[in-house]
């Protein structure tokens, strides 16, 4: 049977007000714009004009927490790493490959705790030290959870080294007696201590014989009458068997060392042996495993998982994964006693314990404040081979949702959304379509931003969004009146009709400064002058300008004809052309030919004929003067022609 979702919890809005004003909403990918609006909350006629107040409610604040930056970049470095290590690593070099992974991840979790515990010392306001403080506390939480599951489901530790790790685990993330250590230490007579047993308690609970056995000693020094009874207990702590990481040992001859220790503890302690001392008689009570005697020591402890490590020490070191949970639950309520309910973390702890990972991935979707976590947890436990089976009712995996969500949580930020690409394109099913959608959202605030979208949609193929980037740049460029920079967006977006759109506007700007702009671009258009007839006829136009200027006057002539009599320069643009010709015609030398003047004359004429008598009369002078001085200069240009033409031909 499917599980219902549970009901949404109330978000309430700061500021906000919902009882005296409606409020409407604007969904954004990552967040929502909430705003007052101007009606009240019974009609109309309670609101009034007055002003509204706008509120962005986020999905995924931490995004916008400077000091875990560092979380999201390294981590993403190392998400990389993993999907492009060697599959081919198998048994043994696969697994130590996957566990080193997950080592590499919780450094990055410590490094940017610990960086937030120095900008929560260093902080003065005091909201934001109490925001830093909780951060602590949720990495802490982070790296307490991810500890776990590292030993129980990537490494996987069997019977034997399974207790070795959790004790590792203890000794980190529970219960740091350095500093009890040095105050102790540091002090005249370290026995006499008010915290001396509270240190040699907590090494004996965590398993730490022997600094509990360097503390005795000093007992042992200053007391001379428990010299005895140090000698034995420390004889004890000293033969206590403890499983081995190597192979040296099978787990038969485990329990069978240990069960003999064990019985000579029993001994002792029904012989009285140390009666006369609580403090030892307490110590060796806990080697045999006496619930009562170490739940004793709660203050100590902590926690209840606490309990449960120093219990299975003392109890069932050899014990099998497996048989966890049924430890963990009697521990936990041992612990608890009823007097408290589990909290969040409790629960994920005892998920992991259960060995039930999909509901680790829930719980601590639930519970924690980011995706980050949830999405990377996944993905290391979906190369471990652990996910495969399970998959979501929409036709997705777990990995792959989690690793959308956290990405969409990325594109939201001004930076990070460079990390969500790559985290899409390890989305085999739906990462594509979610990067086509997300990319397009980008504000495109600067070209060297949009230059960096337009790579990632290339190197993707993204033809679509490449066009759009494309004119939405060219359109920015144009209002501002960079026609240069609009030119080249719209030849990168092989848009025809944008391309002739600035084309035109080049040409009416050269009409009226006689000059272009951009000329570096324009002179190196090359294949790209071919996208449109009105930007190929900008092209040539300016290489006709060129080839004047380098007084090249024949090529120049060819050029400029051509452009007329192949119709690609604009009809209202042939009066420029033959005004450019009026200086080859009265070069000393003839440069047209009389084939080449006739079709200028024909040009001229087909420009005129066009306009009926009105549109004549009302011509400006300037442009009458013009035609009527292009009329002279081609008779001109005709007649010497002729002359020259004849000349040759009579000799």
């Amino acid at each position: 049977m499917e599980e219902l979702d549970a009901e949404p919890p109330l978000l309430v809005v700061p500021g906000a007000d919902p009882s005296a004003r409606q409020l409407c909403f604007a969904w954004g990918p990552a967040e929502a714009l909430v705003c007052e609006t101007l009606f009240g909350r019974r009609g109309t006629g309670d609101g009034g004009p007055s002003s509204s107040r706008l509120f962005v409610v986020r999905k995924d604040q931490d995004i916008y927490i400077q000091t875990l930056r560092k979380l999201f970049n390294e981590s993403h470095g190392i998400f990389i790493g993993l999907q492009r290590s060697e599959e081919e690593l198998a048994g043994k070099s696969r697994k130590a490959q996957l566990v080193q992974v997950s080592k590499n991840y919780r450094s990055v979790i410590r490094a940017c705790m610990e960086d937030m515990h120095q900008a929560a010392i260093s902080a003065r306001d005091p909201a934001l030290h109490s925001q830093y403080s909780t951060q602590v506390s949720i990495l802490s939480a982070m790296e307490l959870i991810w500890n776990l599951c590292e030993i129980l489901f990537v490494e996987a530790a069997a019977a034997g080294p399974l207790l070795l790790r959790l004790l590792d685990w203890v000794r980190l993330h529970v219960c740091d007696v350095d500093n009890m250590v040095r105050e102790v230490l540091s002090s005249e007579n370290p026995s006499k201590h008010e915290l001396f047993w509270n240190v040699v308690d907590v090494f004996v609970l965590q398993g730490r014989m022997d600094e509990a056995r360097h503390l005795l000693s000093k007992e042992a020094s200053a007391n001379p009458t428990s010299m005895n009874m140090y000698r034995i207990l420390d004889d004890l702590m000293k033969k206590m068997p403890m499983p081995s990481l190597s192979n040296t040992q099978t787990l038969t001859e485990m329990e069978l060392k240990w069960q003999h220790w064990h019985e000579e503890c029993q001994r002792y302690l029904q012989d009285g042996t140390f009666a006369s001392n609580s403090h030892m008689e307490s110590i060796c009570k806990i080697l045999v495993g006496d619930e009562d005697a170490i739940l004793e020591k709660k203050e100590l402890l902590t926690t209840w998982y606490h309990f449960l490590v120093t219990r299975l020490l003392y109890s069932h070191p050899t014990v099998k994964p497996m048989e966890l949970r049924f430890y963990a639950q009697s521990s936990m309520d041992l612990f608890l006693g009823g007097e408290s309910s589990p909290e969040p973390l409790d629960t994920i702890l005892m998920a992991a314990f259960e060995f039930e990972m999909h509901q680790v991935i829930k719980e601590c979707s639930i519970a924690l404040s980011n995706w980050w976590f949830v999405a990377h947890l996944t993905d290391l436990l979906d190369h471990c081979k652990l996910l495969q089976s399970h998959n979501l009712y929409f036709g997705s995996n777990m990995r792959e949702f989690l690793l959308l969500e956290y990405a969409s949580g990325l594109f939201s930020h001004h930076s990070l959304w460079q990390l969500g690409v790559d985290y899409f394109d390890h989305c085999p099913e739906y990462g594509r379509v979610y990067l086509e959608l997300h990319i397009e959202r980008i504000p495109l605030n600067t070209e060297q931003k949009a230059l960096k979208v337009l790579r990632i949609c290339e190197q993707r193929q993204m033809h679509e969004q490449v066009r759009s980037i494309c004119k939405i740049m060219a359109m920015k460029a144009l209002r501002n009146n960079r026609l240069g920079s609009a030119l080249s967006w719209s030849i990168r977006a092989k848009d025809a009709a944008f391309a002739t759109l600035i084309s035109d506007r080049f040409l009416k700007d050269y009409c009226e400064r006689g000059s272009f702009s951009d000329l570096d671009l324009i002179d190196n258009l090359g294949p790209s002058m071919l996208l449109s007839d009105r930007l190929t006829f900008l092209g040539k136009y300016r290489e006709f300008h060129r080839l004047y200027g380098e007084k090249r006057f024949s090529e120049a002539a060819r050029l400029l004809l051509m452009l007329m009599t192949a119709r690609i320069a604009p009809r209202s643009f042939w009066m420029t052309l033959l005004t450019d010709a009026l200086p080859l015609l009265e070069q000393k030398e003839v440069i047209f030919s009389a084939e080449q003047t006739y079709e200028l004359m024909r040009c001229l004429e087909d420009l005129t004929a066009g306009k009926s008598d009105k549109q004549k009369f009302q011509e400006e002078d300037v442009e009458t003067m013009k035609v009527e001085m292009l009329r002279l200069a081609l008779a001109r240009n005709l007649a010497r022609v002729i002359i020259k033409e004849g000349t040759l031909e009579g000799s």
